[in-house]
This record gives C-alpha cells, sequence and structure tokens, in this order.
C-alpha cells in the first residue's frame, strides 16, 4: 500500500541519518572557521553565578529535594523547573557564532524532524568539549529532581540550537521528545510572544488536558521530563534562538523504548545511537531515530 511505502521510505531515510550527519561534520571539521572558537569548551564563566550555587548545594553533603527546589522556579504540578544557566554574555557570543554557521556555506543537518532552522551541535564539534561536561554538570540536579527517570545516570544527549522567526519556523506543534529529560534554554535575541505550553505527561493523558504557558527568559533554562506534552506558541516578532539538549539514560530506555513503548530490539549504530546501549559491550544502538 501507500502508506506502507511511505513509513518504509521514511526509516530507509532515519537509518542514513547518523552517516550523513557523520560526513557533514567531517566537512565542517576541515573548512568551517569558527568566528568565537571560546565557545566551543564549557567554561565556569559562561555559567550564571546562581548555576554554580546550584551545583554547589546538589553536590554537598545532605543535598535533597526540598533544599533544591528552594533554588529552582516550580511550574504547577507538572514538575517543569526554571534555573539560570549561562550568562547574557555567553549567550550572545554563542548565537553570533551560530548566525556566522548559518551564513557560511557549510552543510547543515536538520535539528529533527519538526525543526527545520537551527543547528545540529554534533556537527559544530561541541558534543565532548562543551555538552558533555554540561550534561555530567547537570546530574546532581536531575538525580534529585526525577529519579525514577534516570536522572542519576543520564549518559548521553542530542543537542541543537532551534531559532523561530517571522519567515521561518514561527512555532512548534505539540509533541514530547525522545528523551528522558529535556533542558530547554533560552539564549535570545529579541523577540516578542513565543511562550511554550505544557500539557499532560504522555502516558497519563486526561481526557481535557490543561495546559500552562511558560515565559522565556534570557539565559534561563527549562527542566521537564522528555514524555511532558509541550510545544511553542508563534512568535509575533524578531527573532527567538534556544539550545535544547536531549538527556538520555540507556538503563531506563533499554528496558522501554520512550518513543513506542516497547522493549528495543538494539542493533549497532555510532555515536550514542539514540540513547540505547547494549551491556556488557557498551555499544550505542540506534533505535526510534528522531
Amino acid at each position: 500500500s501507500v502508506v506502507y511505502l511511505q513509513v518504509e521510505a521514511e526509516v530507509q531515510r532515519r537509518k542514513q541519518l547518523t552517516h550523513q550527519s557523520a560526513e557533514r561534520r567531517a566537512i565542517i571539521s576541515k573548512c568551517y572557521k569558527p568566528k568565537h572558537p571560546e565557545v566551543y569548551t564549557l567554561q565556569d564563566s559562561f555559567l550564571a553565578p546562581e548555576f554554580l550555587e546550584i551545583e554547589r548545594f546538589c553536590t554537598s553533603p545532605g543535598a535533597d529535594l526540598q533544599g533544591l527546589l528552594s533554588y529552582l522556579e516550580s511550574f504547577s504540578d507538572k514538575r517543569i523547573y526554571r534555573l539560570p544557566v549561562f550568562t547574557e554574555h555567553f549567550c550572545q557570543a554563542l548565537v553570533d557564532e551560530l548566525e556566522n554557521f548559518e551564513q557560511s556555506d557549510m552543510p547543515k543537518g536538520r535539528p529533527n524532524t519538526m525543526n527545520n532552522y537551527g543547528v545540529l551541535l554534533n556537527e559544530l564539534g561541541m558534543d565532548e568539549p562543551f555538552l558533555t561536561p554540561l550534561r555530567e554538570r547537570l546530574l546532581p540536579i536531575t538525580a534529585l529532581l526525577y529519579p525514577e527517570l534516570g536522572g542519576a545516570c543520564l549518559d548521553s544527549h542530542k543537542a541543537f540550537v532551534v531559532k523561530y522567526s517571522l519567515h521561518e519556523d514561527l512555532d512548534l506543534s505539540s509533541h514530547y521528545d525522545n528523551a528522558e529529560v529535556t533542558l530547554n534554554v533560552s539564549l535570545g535575541k529579541e523577540f516578542t510572544e513565543g511562550n511554550l505550553y505544557f500539557g499532560d505527561f504522555n502516558q497519563d493523558p486526561t481526557p481535557v488536558p490543561k495546559y500552562i504557558e511558560v515565559e522565556h527568559v534570557g539565559g534561563r533554562g527549562l527542566l521537564h521530563r522528555g514524555g511532558q506534552i509541550h510545544g511553542a506558541l508563534p512568535i509575533a516578532s524578531g527573532e527567538r534562538w534556544n539550545l535544547i539538549v536531549w538527556m538520555r539514560s540507556s538503563a531506563v530506555r533499554n528496558q522501554l523504548c520512550p518513543m513506542c513503548h516497547r522493549k528495543p530490539e538494539l542493533v549497532e549504530a555510532e555515536g550514542f545511537g539514540d540513547g540505547f546501549t547494549e551491556p556488557p559491550r557498551e555499544e550505542p544502538v540506534d533505535v526510534c531515530a528522531l
């Protein structure tokens, strides 16, 4: 049938994504000259002083959830939390770097099936020097907030920056993420409207879901469960850039794929392989790639 052929074509397309991404990364590594090379390696000076304070608390003896919540903004009962992450100066430098890359003639991949504009940060070579240490520094926080989602052992990620503007992507439809925990940081620039909205957790939807809206605040990040239904309302003016980090726990998703809710059949793959690993070989695999 037509539907079967469409599904098969999509499966084949997704199987090629990792290989195509590696080819783009090789070209970028060889040919692209960064405008701000310093932003590629995480430094304490990029992080908001309040983030460093939260990190100190969470790594101190006796740190507990109630103590951590006193440092965070909480939204409703949906376990959505806002915290300072980056300085304004770093956000401006990162956006300037990404605009420079966007204006170059380098090959570019789409962040995911829903976002057409933005940058896959692993293709810029930011995984090891920037994103892995950022994820590892978030672990003491996510361990307290999301213990049942593997918050203490988020061992891989997919990270990308999405861009919304009037003549490109305006908004983002309701969806949930291929992640156990998501970090969404507002990088700027100047924009109006474009709030995020959050509905039910995907495993326990209600007949009439209750949505809440959350504003973006520059340099601040939202932590939420990947399975939380969410989307982005249209911006009314300007440009909005956000850093999205999908954080995954192989200990959780090896038991149950978060996308199809079945036990995954593991196959060999390059890179993080969508966050599935097969002990004892520790080789990532690629299932339900978005």
